[in-house]
Formats: structure tokens, C-alpha cells, sequence
């Protein structure tokens, strides 16, 4: 799940590797680009000791370190994931399966967005697509806020309506409305970062 301390951005793996001051630009180097690798970091010092020392170094040793991915749920499902830059600021939302990772649907980006809505929207969106195609699967979330919403049907967003977002909010107000007329049949989970890693759905921008 993003957060949005983030000024400087790293990409490893992209269109054109390096550090980046602006989301936009890091955006664009990793758009469209399979397998990119990135990061968020809060100071330049950091993304470029980050960037120096590549990613196998940067990432994989502290994940090893903290995680077992072998306790990670082993039945078939989809896991959901948010990413926000900036609070509010463009939000893009995903959801992949969670054996292999592969993309079911990603959205985005939108402008004035904040990641707790990305979050109930991509839920919802989750639990809509598992409906469509009649499958019974779970749904993982590394969102409390998100799933405390999806129990309440309603999304207490203090995001302010604007001409910008207005896009954002047909959105949430179209999730609302599915959540009213569909009961959820499908197990909602919360997804247990500190124990399995990362969600499979995650975009990396820590």
C-alpha cells in the first residue's frame, strides 16, 4: 500500500533507469514497461544510495529478512492494491492473482484521488469482476481502512469534491451503489504484510 512521503523516485528496471524528483516523470519511464522496478523515498540521499546499490541489493535482503512467503495463503485467490502520489493526488489501482501475480485489471491514473479510495474502489471492483465471471474465490486487501469501508458500504472520505476528481468520485459513488444492490458471497480478507511480504498486487513505490 502506498504512502505519500514520497518526493524522489527510484527505477531500477524501466524506459530509462535513474532517480526522479517528480511522480510524473518516474510514471512515465515505467508505463507500459513489464517487470519495471521502482521505489518511492522521502530524500534524495536515500533514492540514490537506493539506486546505487540496485535493486537485488536495496530490496530482496530486507524482505528476506522480515517475511516467509511460504506461509502465504496457498488457495486460489485475488488480492487488490492502491497506489497514491501525493494526498490527494493520482491514484491507480490493481488487481492480480495471487499464486503468479498476473493482472486481472488495473485502473488509473486519476487526478485528486487519495489511496483509501483506490483501495475501496479496487475491492469492489475485485469483488464485481469475481461476481461477473461466477467465481468463488477470496479477495485479500492490505487495507484496514478499505475494508472497514466495504463492512460499512460507505466510504467516510474527507476528500473534498472537485472538477478535477469528479471522475474519482463517479467512481466511489458507483461502488457504493454495487455494495447496496449485491450481496458479497465472496470471503474478504485482510492481507498480513508484516508475516507474508507485500501484496502480490502491490505497485512498490514504498
Amino acid at each position: 500500500m502506498s504512502k505519500n512521503k514520497n518526493n524522489f523516485y527510484v527505477v531500477w528496471v524501466g524506459h530509462m533507469p535513474g532517480v526522479y524528483s517528480d511522480w510524473g516523470k518516474c510514471h512515465a519511464q515505467i508505463s507500459g514497461f513489464t517487470g519495471a522496478k521502482y521505489k518511492g523515498f522521502e530524500t534524495r540521499e536515500e533514492a540514490e544510495h537506493a539506486y546505487a546499490s540496485g535493486y537485488e541489493e536495496f530490496i530482496r535482503p530486507a524482505k528476506r529478512k522480515s517475511v516467509d512467503h511460504s506461509l502465504r495463503p496457498q488457495e486460489v485467490c485475488i488480492c487488490v492494491d492502491a497506489a497514491c502520489s501525493g494526498n490527494p493526488g493520482i491514484m491507480e489501482y490493481q488487481g492480480v492473482w495471487c499464486q503468479d501475480g498476473q493482472m486481472i485489471f488495473r485502473e488509473g491514473p486519476f487526478k485528486g484521488a487519495t489511496n483509501n479510495i483506490g483501495e475501496f474502489i479496487a475491492i469492489v471492483h475485485g469483488l464485481s469482476w469475481l461476481k461477473k465471471n461466477n467465481m468463488p474465490f477470496p479477495l485479500y486487501s492490505d487495507s484496514a481502512t478499505a475494508l472497514a469501508w466495504l463492512r460499512n458500504k460507505k466510504a467516510k472520505t474527507k476528500l473534498e469534491r472537485t472538477s478535477e476528481n469528479a471522475r474519482v468520485f463517479q467512481l466511489l459513488h458507483r461502488a457504493e451503489e454495487w455494495l447496496k444492490e449485491n450481496p458479497v458471497h465472496n470471503a474478504v480478507r485482510k492481507w498480513e504484510t508484516d508475516i507474508w511480504g507485500e501484496i502480490p498486487a502491490d505497485f512498490g513505490r514504498k
